[in-house]
């Protein structure tokens, strides 16, 4: 028998309802050439090397973004009233 999806030849047990075998489908041929494949290599390389500067860019900038968030929870803190905080067992 034939698998309608995927065209692979199947052998069935009609009696216990069960595959005893499955043999699938032979595959077409690949039809990408060395020059797709090339071009495909070298965008990937390009996008490598994009996100390796964006993170390198990021690293250099986090000291930065790390001080103002400070600074921001040390404005808040100084601003906000001064509350108690909850433990687990204040709460039984």
């Amino acid at each position: 028998m034939e698998c309608p999806c995927c065209q692979a030849k199947l052998m069935i047990d009609g009696e216990l309802e069960v595959v005893l075998s499955h043999t699938a489908p032979p595959r077409p041929p690949s039809s990408v050439d060395l020059d797709d494949t090339a071009r495909m290599l070298r965008q990937h390389d390009d996008a490598v090397e994009a996100k390796f500067r964006a993170s390198v860019e990021a690293e250099r900038s986090k000291e930065d973004v790390l001080s103002r968030k400070f600074a921001e929870g040390l404005k808040k803190a100084k601003d906000g009233p001064i509350e108690k905080p909850f433990r687990d067992f204040d709460l039984d």
